[in-house]
């Protein structure tokens, strides 16, 4: 996911080219696990001061499910937009821009012209990654008690033991349920 972009350089502002990406990620990050390569659309477009890369990629990842913590696959999409810098761009830096050792490395265009997109889609993929993935939406999740999956069935946990200054309102709910049971 290296582009040479010395000729877009030296293009006038708003050129632009656009590329297909079909890519092995394995390799990307240790701790991301792709099932599937990243796919998706590519665009590079000149700007006054560098290269603007956008585009919509998308891949899937071994995750583990939220709630019953099995492993799974989840389907990912990214949505890329970022502006990289030319190196030389860092060099000419007035006092007003900003510092140079505030600068994200990964945004910059090498001295060779190269316009590289793995750190920034890798960043991308972490954030793009669902909060709370589920196997299924009826996930059962694991019993609180002795930590067995529910989806496999129902543990053998005994009824947790109540504390005695809870029981009056253990009777409130269990009149409640059977109120409710007889309206139904």
């Amino acid at each position: 996911m290296q582009y040479n972009v010395a000729q877009l350089l030296k293009g006038p502002t708003g050129a632009e080219k656009r590329y297909e990406v079909s890519e092995e990620i394995r390799d990307l990050d240790p701790d991301l696990e792709p099932t599937a390569p990243l796919v998706g659309s590519i665009k590079l477009m000149r700007t006054s001061q560098g290269i603007l890369a956008t585009g919509k990629l998308r891949t899937s990842l071994r995750l583990a499910c939220h709630r019953c913590l099995e492993p799974m696959v989840g389907e990912v999409e990214l949505e890329l937009e970022e502006q990289f810098y030319p190196l030389a761009h860092f060099a000419e830096a007035s006092l007003d821009d900003v510092p140079e050792e505030d600068q994200d490395e990964a945004l910059v265009i090498n001295e060779h012209h190269v316009l590289d997109l793995r750190e920034v889609i890798r960043q991308g993929l972490w954030l793009a990654e669902p909060m709370e993935a589920l196997c299924s939406p009826d996930c059962k999740g694991l019993c609180p008690r002795c930590g067995g999956n529910r989806n496999l069935g129902e543990c053998e946990c005994e009824d947790a033991i109540l504390d005695p200054r809870w029981a009056v309102l253990q009777t409130l709910l269990s009149d409640e349920s059977i109120s409710q049971e007889r309206s139904d």
